[in-house]
């Protein structure tokens, strides 16, 4: 694949991540209304806001939050965790498995930063063997 086609796909995908944040925005928005008028209200968001602000914080650039940028946060990583799962699901059984996350993450190239995060399973006497063959070409070129 070219770059102009890669660059091309990805802010096809960067433009579609957008628009589903605007319309989350737009729809809490709305809710705003009629709730109690908090941003980020319980009704659209199911991740943990208090978790997200937890992990945010521990970045030693962020100083102070705002909370549309904390609901934007939290809502984007919901709508990343829903693509990954819906992606990486196995239709034959519909079921979803560390090692279907593993091989989404690994096989789609916008995910592949996920690699070292979700590593594909190996036994460890598989492990230990490939390290056993490492040391052994090691010495061989010596």
């Amino acid at each position: 694949m070219c770059m102009f086609a890669r660059r091309r796909k990805l802010q096809s995908g960067l433009k579609t991540t957008v628009s589903k944040l605007a319309s989350a925005v737009q729809m809490s928005k709305r809710s705003q209304h009629k709730d109690d008028g908090t941003p980020g209200s319980k009704k659209n968001i199911s991740l943990p806001v208090s978790r997200v602000r937890l992990i945010m914080k521990s970045s030693p650039d962020v100083s102070n939050i705002n909370q549309d940028a904390l609901f934007l946060t939290t809502k984007a990583t919901e709508l990343f965790v829903q693509h990954l799962a819906l992606s990486s699901l196995n239709q034959q059984n519909n079921s979803l498995t560390y090692s279907d996350l593993a091989n989404t993450a690994e096989e789609t190239e916008t995910l592949q930063f996920l690699t070292d995060i979700l590593p594909k399973k190996i036994l460890a006497r598989d492990y230990l063997k490939s390290l056993e063959d490492m040391q052994d070409q090691e010495e061989a070129d010596l």
